[in-house]
């Protein structure tokens, strides 16, 4: 069985096509949450994942636009998030946001024989805590899952302990650790990090004819550059 495993989408269609391209068939779709904010696309992004996502969870940035609330990210993506999903809130009918705000926290799978359990940034439910991956060992307590996958830091890993493996496939959209579209694929009880290039002046073009300020408009570009 062939599970595409993503996060962190950010409204980067260009970003989330390229994935779908390269891996072509898969058997299940899992979700780590944040479709929305600073891209372009939210509404693709978002009915691409409402149609075909087996399993997924709701992020910081989800939550934040389904229900009208600060994201708690931090440093100049705050300035960044804040003014896309004003814009983005123009763009998506009330279906979708109601889709954003009834997505669960936590999630849990099984198949092939494995348990998984899904969370956008702590297994324990937190869905604004930035965990490196030595620092959410600290957060297993009563989490029984032989997979932990998790997403919110756009940083990709994978770290084994004695009975569990956490992986985070990075962020689609957004990678703070390349300029490249990364993500996971589990198959045949293995799971393998993956990062592709994507058409990203695709997604800066369409950014750059939104509303959005010029100064958000910029630094967002330099963040999608990797600069």
């Amino acid at each position: 069985m062939k599970t595409l495993i993503i996060s962190d989408i950010h409204a980067n269609y260009p970003a989330l096509k390229a994935v779908l391209d390269k891996e072509g068939n898969y058997d299940k779709l899992i979700f780590l949450g944040d479709v929305v904010d600073y891209g372009p696309n939210p509404k693709e992004c978002l009915n691409f994942i409402k149609e075909n996502a087996d399993y997924y969870v709701r992020g910081n940035h989800d939550n934040a636009l389904g229900f009208n609330v600060d994201c708690n990210c931090m440093g100049a993506f705050r300035e960044y998030s804040i003014a896309s999903r004003e814009w983005h809130k123009t763009l998506l009918d009330e279906n979708e946001i109601k889709f954003l705000r009834n997505m669960p926290v936590i999630e849990k799978a099984h198949f092939d024989s494995k348990s998984f359990l899904l969370a956008h940034a702590s297994p324990q439910g937190d869905i604004s805590k930035y965990l490196s991956g030595d620092e959410i060992v600290n957060e297993l307590d009563n989490v029984i899952a032989e997979y932990i996958l998790v997403g919110h830091t756009h940083i990709q890993y994978e770290k084994r302990l004695d009975f569990n493996l956490i992986v985070n496939p990075g962020s689609v959209g957004l990678a703070r650790d390349g300029g490249q579209a990364c993500y996971a694929v589990y198959e045949n009880g293995k799971i393998i990090l993956n990062r592709i290039d994507y058409d990203v002046e695709n997604t800066i073009n369409d950014l750059m004819k939104s509303p959005l300020s010029t100064k958000v408009k910029e630094g967002l570009k330099k963040v999608l550059l990797h600069k």
